[in-house]
């Protein structure tokens, strides 16, 4: 497919994940399958097209004073991957699967600027009902966090050093110009493209079939870190999912003490039955969502990780398209399922154990705000410093800003180049 067909599919998709309130992968998905002549390059382009589309959709519009899928989709080929939009229009002109040519208005706008007053949730490409709880979690540099937040993701992998090393992945992944991760220490990342770049499709990697590594982003393997699990250990991984922090936890442990791995939701569990085997992971005890699944293990453990359900603020760059299906109402729902999940789960430490409160959220009602309700709530916890963690963790200062008002620690991809992950680290008292 040429460009103009690729600009028309991509508006096709849009439309459909518009009008039909699907997920992007599910509509980039049915589109693959309608067009089955479309190869491996151009549904990657498609894809991108999309998702870049979704990422900078406040902005496009503004730019265009419209939000339509083709108002969209044209501003991302024009401002995002530097076609001229004369040579767009002559493109169309001879391809039968262009979009309409640009009309004069549309070619006006498409290489203006925002004005400098414009509102900062256009600038920060966020939904204007979050302004205040970003500008709460940022200060100033709200703005500044919603551009890179709406920028593209590298792809990041974990050595799973119980099977290899760093340098190993890293020669078998030399192909793709694979590099170290600038923090996590058994990290792996491959830079974003631009424009119709591929993402390399590692899973065929003979280095991920014999579990030398895992897809995972860096600021995923930064909290598992930070987490702090020690050899001989006894762990609960209270939402445990499909198992990303309980195989890094799984590592970081050496193979070494015993990881009880938990999910109330039985799907999100299934993987990680495959990932533990192909990881050679053998202190995991998977725990089916039974009503007695834990009653042996409360009071017994020495770490407690909440990898809480969550908006997924955070991964915004991986999925767009959440950003703007986000609610006050699902905000709201999100928060009562931490603050219940936290009332329940403290009751597994031992004291003088300690519980890792983690989100994938950039919101400081899921974050610093959710800790401190369970504080007041809970007087026999207390945060630990957040500096002493990162040094005991990567035996280096935190970078600047990480740390949060309420003793927390918040990535996000313009302080650390991540996903946006939070974690706070609550010790009972003996």
């Amino acid at each position: 497919m040429r460009l103009p067909g690729r600009l028309s599919a991509a508006i096709a998709v849009l439309t459909d994940v518009e009008t039909r309130k699907r997920p992007v992968s599910e509509a980039l998905k049915a589109w693959g399958i309608n067009n089955r002549f479309a190869g491996a390059g151009d549904r990657a382009a498609i894809g991108n097209l999309v998702y870049d589309a979704l990422r900078r959709r406040a902005s496009h519009a503004a730019i265009m004073a419209d939000d339509s899928p083709r108002a969209l989709v044209l501003a991302v080929a024009v401002r995002d991957w530097g076609h001229d939009p004369a040579a767009l229009n002559d493109s169309f002109a001879t391809d039968d699967h262009a979009p309409e040519p640009l009309s004069a208005d549309e070619l006006a706008r498409i290489t203006g600027q925002l004005p400098d007053d414009s509102a900062g949730h256009i600038l920060a490409d966020v939904p204007e009902w979050l302004a205040p709880s970003l500008t709460r979690a940022f200060g100033d540099s709200w703005i500044a966090e919603g551009q890179a937040m709406a920028a593209r993701p590298s792809l990041d992998l974990r050595t799973n050093t119980l099977k290899s090393q760093r340098e190993r992945v890293l020669k078998s992944l030399a192909r793709f110009n694979a590099v170290p991760t600038a923090i996590s220490p058994v990290g792996v990342t491959m830079p974003a493209g631009s424009g119709d770049a591929r993402t390399p499709n590692v899973t065929t990697d003979e280095g991920y079939l014999k579990g030398w590594f895992e897809v995972q982003d860096q600021g995923s393997q930064i909290v598992a870190a930070l987490a702090g699990a020690s050899p001989g250990e006894q762990l609960l991984d209270f939402c445990a999912g499909a198992g990303g922090k309980t195989l890094a936890l799984a590592a970081a442990m050496a193979n070494k003490g015993q990881i009880f791995a938990y999910d109330s939701d039985r799907s999100r569990l299934a993987p990680i039955y495959d990932r533990l085997k192909r990881n050679g992971a053998h202190n995991v005890q998977v725990r089916a969502p039974l009503p007695d699944a834990l009653d042996d293990l409360v009071g017994k453990m020495d770490r407690v990780i909440i990898d809480a359900p969550c908006t997924g603020t955070g991964t915004w760059r991986r999925r767009p398209d959440t950003k703007w299906k986000l609610s006050p109402e699902l905000l709201a729902q999100r928060v009562a399922e931490q603050a219940a999940i936290l009332a329940h789960a403290r009751r597994f430490l031992k004291p003088g154990g300690t519980l890792i409160y983690i989100t994938c959220s950039i919101l400081p009602e899921e974050n610093d705000d959710q800790v401190a309700a369970f504080l007041a709530a809970n007087p026999d916890f207390a945060s630990l410093d957040p500096q002493s963690l990162w040094q005991a963790a990567f035996g280096a200062e935190a970078p600047a800003g990480v740390a949060t008002a309420g003793a927390g620690i918040a990535l996000t991809p313009r302080l650390t180049g991540t996903d946006g992950f939070y974690l706070n680290a609550l010790r009972r008292n003996p």
